[in-house]
């Protein structure tokens, strides 16, 4: 069986923090190595970014290639502008299906934008497409707080057609699930729940002095760790308003924490800071928290299991995520989640079992539940243990064979047909 993979928009290799980099990077790089591990053969298409990259990689083994596709300058680009290249970008990957003489038997595409490119190649190579979106322009604009964040109408536009023409949609959680129907009217039927994975080979308890002493942190400081893309939906500025009720209350005098931030590019100098970055740095400087704050930019998926299992807990303060990556790997971690309500967050972080669950958008109640966390003797234990154990039911092994399952159901199904099944009105 051959899979082609579209991630048009980011690179599954690139760097995780960055502005377009989070955890559909790690679901396209995880699930293609282990898709290989089963000995079905994938192929990640990606836009070039950058001609001094080779555009054919094997980094992720077993014959799966990272494929980087050539659609307008060779450059980072805003998403604003990527559309525009979808038809270059969907012509060179037909090429290059010709140029290896290569059949693909189904798309799985990786939000919408590569979702766009799917359905053109369908047209081409009568072929099934799955569907993933990850993030959903609606319920990103439900809680954006500025006209800056609000996604535009041509995502919104193509969400929906991609809901009705794609041949298959697959949901991290039955609340993403209720979700597409509500919002976007899509057809029960068609939508398949199946959570992404989790890297138990990379993601485990390292003990935590030993995972201290490999990334400088001296054995006796505890951490409160975020780790994510820097950008407003993640609610970031509420983790440091939190914290500064804490220092005010003197909670942090007698249980001594500070905050490490993993993302973005903090040390840029300010003229070139993002707005988001800008803005965290302006309001920690006001709140007195400069001292307990520190920001280090973006790091290697190699590393971060050092950086959860030194930590004491993870905050998650989004105010949406589909599904939450970050949370599962700390969980895998022995790490426990704080985090709050929301989307996938709610299914995946139980409340008092697998970590602590806070309202959405209330630097207060985060301010509690961190100090029971840090302060609470034993909980912290208990909560780790129910972590690891919850965690082992997300190895990629198990996720890949079900997903080989609905490939294979899909494919089946359209042989046997000799056509493929879609709803194209």
């Amino acid at each position: 069986m051959n899979i082609a993979l579209i991630s048009y928009h980011t690179c599954p290799l690139a760097t995780l923090g960055g502005k377009d980099t989070g955890g559909m990077n790690v679901y396209v790089r995880d699930l293609t190595r282990s898709l290989g591990e089963l000995g079905i053969h994938a192929d990640v298409f990606t836009r070039s970014q950058d001609e001094h990259v080779p555009h054919v990689l094997h980094d992720l083994g077993y014959g799966n290639r990272i494929v980087h596709i050539p659609a307008g300058p060779e450059t980072p680009l805003p998403k604003e502008q990527l559309y525009t290249h979808l038809d270059t970008f969907t012509e060179n990957i037909q090429e290059f299906a010709q140029t290896k003489a290569i059949h693909y038997d189904l798309i799985h595409s990786h939000y919408w934008l590569s979702g766009l490119a799917a359905l053109k190649l369908r047209e081409q190579w009568q072929v099934p497409v799955l569907q993933m979106f990850h993030t959903l322009a609606y319920l990103k604009n439900r809680i954006a707080k500025t006209p800056e964040e609000l996604e535009g109408p041509l995502r919104i536009e193509s969400e929906r057609k991609l809901v009705q023409q794609a041949d298959g949609i697959i949901a991290a959680t039955e609340i993403e699930k209720e979700e597409l129907q509500r919002h976007y009217e899509a057809d029960a039927g068609k939508i398949r729940v199946l959570p992404p994975g989790v890297d138990l080979c990379r993601f485990y308890p390292i003990p935590q002095d030993e995972a201290k002493a490999v990334i400088g942190i001296p054995p006796q400081e505890k951490v409160i760790l975020y780790v994510g893309r820097i950008e407003p939906l993640k609610g970031i500025d509420n983790l440091l308003k939190a914290i500064a009720v804490l220092r005010k209350s003197n909670v942090l005098a007698t249980c001594p924490h500070y905050v490490a931030i993993i993302g973005g590019d903090p040390d840029r100098p300010r003229e070139l800071l993002d707005q988001e970055m800008r803005h965290l740095q302006d309001m920690n400087h006001c709140l007195g928290l400069d001292d307990m704050v520190v920001f280090l930019g973006k790091k290697a998926q190699d590393s971060l299991p050092y950086y959860y299992s030194a930590s004491e807990v993870v905050v998650m303060p989004s105010h949406y995520e589909s599904f939450g990556m970050v949370a599962l790997e700390s969980m895998a971690c022995g790490t426990p989640v704080i985090a709050t309500k929301v989307g996938g967050l709610e299914w995946l972080v139980q409340d008092e079992v697998t970590g602590l669950s806070v309202p959405d958008d209330d630097p207060e109640s985060l301010a509690v539940q961190l100090r029971r966390m840090i302060c609470k003797e034993g909980l912290r234990e208990q909560l780790s243990k129910n972590c690891l154990e919850f965690a082992r039911g997300f190895s990629w092994s198990i996720i890949t064979k079900k997903l080989s399952a609905l490939y294979q159901q899909f494919t089946s199904s359209n042989l046997q047909d000799g056509h493929v099944h879609s709803s194209r009105g």
